[in-house]
């Protein structure tokens, strides 16, 4: 029996949106990975209350974090735009955003990685650097997560899996990107930019 008859005789097939079960699945780990970062940060919030400036050990600098957040940006927004072209039957432009898309990723977390080796203390050297690894590191296993999940969706877009009436996956994928680039603005701006607040 067709997909088309299928659906006539009221069986979803290819469900999009919210009413996709991985859309639920996915705001469900949304939730959960979002109360795992905001306890990250709140403990270094807690640490400059109790410590104040004496607590971090170098300004930080903003030569590769700027650059890096504006790239990862750059990856979500090339990530809607295939997505939004999946819904519009551009298939062209589809499998184009993802792989722009990924490929900043990889290139975000390329550079995250040098600039860890750059760093003048450890994980264990202080306690801003247990905090600084801890979160910052959670964030890459995400982005690299993402990054996998893009793949997987490239490839089947490439494979013209994807179409107007059926990108549930693609969809849920780019959400969990969007998520990893929403905490890292949090990252971004709790330990390179509130050092130099005050």
């Amino acid at each position: 029996m067709s997909d088309q008859a299928l659906e006539r005789r009221g069986l979803p097939v290819g469900s999009v949106g919210h009413k996709a079960f991985g859309w639920w699945g996915m705001m469900t780990v949304i939730m959960t990975e979002g109360s795992l970062f905001a306890y990250l940060l709140f403990s270094y919030y807690y640490f400059v209350v109790q410590h104040g400036r004496v607590w971090i050990p170098e300004t930080p600098s903003l030569k590769l974090a700027a650059p890096n957040t504006a790239i990862l940006l750059l990856s979500s927004l090339f990530v809607w735009w295939g997505e939004h072209s999946a819904a519009r039957n551009q298939r062209g432009r589809q499998a184009a955003g993802l792989a722009i898309g990924l490929a900043l990723g990889v290139v975000f977390l390329i550079i995250q990685t040098y600039e860890w080796r750059e760093k003048s203390f450890t994980v264990a050297s202080t306690s801003y650097g247990s905090s600084y690894f801890i979160t910052t590191g959670f964030h890459m296993a995400h982005v690299l997560f993402g990054a996998l999940m893009l793949a997987a969706v490239l490839i089947w877009s490439l494979m013209n899996y994807f179409d107007a009436n059926r990108h549930a996956a693609l969809s849920i994928a780019a959400i969990y990107w969007h998520f990893v680039d929403v905490v890292w603005l949090a990252i971004f701006f709790t330990f390179y930019l509130t050092p130099y607040i005050g």
